[in-house]
């Protein structure tokens, strides 16, 4: 191995160590004020290391916000969304990739325009629709609308994904043993889809979790509120105890991390799979 090469290997792993701690330091530095008192926010030098208060800050979480409730909820809406968004958009991008019909491409490239509109467009004609469907304060007004962005960018991920994955060979196969347009998607199409499914199952549920501005919009109910409003309630008018907000953000962080371990395990495994036998 020649000088040259071990240098750019050992600069570029250096900066890649340098890039993964750069970007755990936010999570850290919460994870340090939500097991410290609020007072050692604003010290100088500041506070670098954990505290032991970590369990008093939880206490008054539950204590100032229903975050069980909450929890329970915003768990419910991400899984209902991300099994809509996985199916929706698994089965259009799969016929938008592997069959050619009247008005394929325009109805795609429409599909394509519809991501550049701004989400922020379309709030108040969105809330309109759902008054008058009487959905205030429903779990619907929040699955239901937010499956419109996802299931678009999902539509064309898959697409691209499929058209690339799935041979026209094996559905050609399934034709011949029978098989119908839908069992072709869901016995031979869905379970190559895989590796897409996993990382858009993981985006799917994550901006669901992390969404606050439309169930701010439509949820009244304090019995119906997702994590993001409830942790929200925790600022105060006069002063903001910072220890208590990132306790509470904690909390809400775990859960997504969990799952971006499960979602990603799957995602590479897959990948690496396909690396192997192409």
């Amino acid at each position: 191995m020649s000088p040259t090469i071990t240098i750019k290997s050992f600069a570029l792993h250096f900066l890649l160590i340098v890039g993964g701690l750069l970007s755990l330091f936010p999570f850290y530095w919460m994870s340090v004020i939500a097991t410290n008192k609020s007072s050692d926010v604003f010290r100088f030098p500041p506070k670098l290391v954990f505290g032991s208060n970590f369990l008093l800050n939880v206490q008054h979480v539950f204590a100032n916000i229903n975050f069980g409730t909450s929890f329970l909820n915003t768990i419910g809406v991400s899984t209902c969304a991300m099994v809509l968004v996985l199916f929706f958009s698994s089965m259009a991008g799969f016929f938008f990739a592997k069959y050619r019909f009247p008005g394929s491409i325009v109805l795609f490239n429409i599909l394509l325009i519809s991501l550049m509109i701004p989400s922020q467009l379309s709030l108040i004609p969105s809330f309109i629709i759902i008054s008058n469907f009487g959905w205030i304060s429903t779990f619907k007004a929040l699955i239901l609308p937010g499956l419109v962005p996802a299931t678009a960018f999902g539509v064309f991920w898959i697409r691209q994904y499929a058209k690339d994955t799935i041979h026209d060979e094996l559905l050609d196969a399934g034709r011949i043993d029978g098989c119908h347009d839908f069992r072709l998607y869901w016995h031979v199409g869905f379970p190559l889809l895989r590796p897409a499914l996993a990382f858009l199952g993981l985006f799917s549920f994550i901006s669901t979790w992390n969404d606050y501005l439309w169930p701010l919009v439509v949820m009244n109910n304090p019995k119906k509120y997702t994590l993001q409003i409830s942790l929200s309630q925790l600022n105060s008018i006069y002063s903001t105890d910072y220890s208590l907000v990132m306790a509470g953000t904690l909390l809400a962080t775990i859960p997504l991390i969990v799952i971006f371990l499960v979602f990603s395990k799957q995602f590479i495994a897959n990948i690496a799979a396909g690396a192997v036998k192409a």
